[in-house]
């Protein structure tokens, strides 16, 4: 599932062109990743990257070709400066297309060494134009517990330590994700085929499957294995909302009718609602107040498996991982973000919140006038610290306000992600563990660079960076088509 910046936020505010990248830990409160999402971190950071609503209907952003030249040296250029690299090298690509083939004859092989999920109700949800689908669901209701499943591709199966993709990876860290265009972690084959669980095909999947306490929503079990899926439906959101509105129509998107689709959804959404507002009332922060359903379920299921994966982990198993910890800004910079937010226009922090600032800004946001909103979370964003990737987890992730917190849930985009696979599956914790996550950390921060100063470039020749994320970008020959030229 991808959530971008605002993994696809119908529901929230636009960004500052100049600010559109929240500060990492923050804008994992935003939705990416997951997550994802985090985007939660499931927004920014957990979410996918910079989801993408749905086109509008005013079609592409359309550059002549000269236009068109001048944009792209000009991202060569930023990519060039901040290292990171675009094109892959012969040899990974070979790796990756010779992983590909003969997909099925190599998951057959596969499925006595795994447990088959194959009969679950599962489903995807995702942006109206994604090409990859490497997150799905399944929940069923068990006496007054829930049991929740969220299943992740199975990179790891395909790439490993001593693959060239796994070098790949390593060196670039991250997806990054620029209005129009991204530049992958790893190559897009993966993701598009063997790493995306589309409907109807089985899939070979890392599933954390979850049993939560009808009352408290706090694990009852956990279990975290190798599965075989197979999706019945690829929802947008759009379309997902629609189910929620219309659960009889869910026919409309399977192969097969009687598949309970509609009641599953609904069940998602009554446990993600649930823990929506019970991270708000333990105090998580929530930037974007205004989320919609569909959103709400992918956000609070990836956090939900996110936070069992690094609780299995280092509570049950001790062990060191790439968790992720965003410190806490001091008291003073907490009450000079309150006190900008007191005084913008139409705007009153509550008063017996301030010695709690999520809370606050929680509260504030939820009343605010929608024409503030953006200029509340950015003066949150500005104090906060930024998140990291560490081995030790103990400083606590401050926005979510978890004691412990790590990623699982993209590792087609995250490298953080993959290695956090790895361990999990064969408790096999890297040598160079440290180094890693130092690298996963420096080349968030350049693709947050990177990003930004793309987002101002676009901005000095016309261009809305958000239009081009949204519309895309249409290259015309004759000037006199185009909406912009030189």
């Amino acid at each position: 599932m991808q959530l971008h910046s605002s993994d696809d936020c119908p529901a929230g505010p636009a960004f500052r062109p100049d600010t559109h990248m929240a500060r990492s830990g923050v804008s994992e409160c935003m939705t990416d990743a997951d997550a994802e999402t985090e985007t939660a971190e499931t927004g920014g950071d957990d979410t996918d990257g910079g989801d993408r609503t749905d086109p509008d209907d005013q079609g592409p952003v359309v550059v002549d070709e000269e236009f068109a030249r001048h944009i792209e040296n000009k991202r060569e250029e930023l990519l060039e400066k901040f290292e990171l690299p675009d094109a892959f090298p012969p040899a990974v690509l070979d790796e990756a297309e010779a992983r590909t083939e003969d997909v099925g004859s190599e998951i057959d092989d596969e499925i006595a060494e795994r447990r088959d999920l194959r009969d679950l109700t599962t489903w995807t949800v995702d942006p109206v134009d994604a090409q990859d689908f490497d997150d799905a669901i399944s929940i069923q209701r068990e006496g007054e517990d829930y049991r929740l499943w969220v299943h992740i591709a199975d990179v790891t199966h395909y790439v490993h330590p001593d693959s060239e993709m796994w070098s790949s990876a390593v060196e670039r860290a991250n997806t990054v994700y620029l209005p129009g265009y991204t530049v992958h972690m790893l190559p897009s084959v993966l993701a598009e085929t063997v790493c995306s669980i589309v409907p109807n095909e089985d899939r070979l999947a890392h599933t954390v499957e979850m049993e939560l306490d009808g009352e408290t929503l706090s694990y009852e079990t956990i279990d975290i294995y190798k599965s075989v899926v197979r999706s019945d439906s690829r929802l947008t959101y759009t379309e997902c909302e629609t189910l929620l509105d219309e659960p009889e129509t869910a026919g409309d998107y399977l192969e097969d009718p009687e598949v309970d689709l509609g009641e599953r959804i609904e069940l998602a959404f009554e446990l993600a609602d649930r823990m929506h507002e019970q991270r708000k009332e333990d105090g998580s922060l929530v930037l974007n107040p205004r989320r919609d359903r569909a959103h709400t379920i992918v956000e609070e299921c990836m956090l939900k498996a996110n936070k069992a994966v690094t609780h299995e982990l280092m509570w049950d198993r001790g062990v060191e991982a790439m968790y992720r910890v965003h410190p806490q800004p001091s008291p003073d910079e907490w009450g000079e973000a309150l006190q900008e937010i007191q005084e913008l226009d139409g705007v009153s922090v509550p008063g017996d919140k301030w010695d709690e600032p999520r809370k606050a800004v929680n509260a504030t946001l939820e009343q605010a006038p929608e024409r503030q909103l953006s200029d509340i979370q950015w003066a949150v964003m500005k104090v906060m610290p930024a998140a990291k990737y560490m081995n030790d987890p103990f400083g606590g992730h401050h926005a979510l306000n978890f004691e412990i917190y790590g990623h699982f849930t993209s590792p087609i985009r995250r490298l953080s992600d993959l290695i956090n696979h790895w361990i999990v599956h064969t408790n096999d914790v890297p040598e160079d563990l440290v180094a890693l996550c130092d690298r996963a950390s420096d080349k968030e921060r350049d693709a947050e660079q990177c990003e930004r100063e793309y987002r101002q470039f676009l901005q000095e020749v016309g261009l809305d960076a958000d239009a081009v994320n949204n519309r895309g970008m249409e290259v015309v020959e004759d000037p006199g088509d185009a909406d912009y030229t030189l």
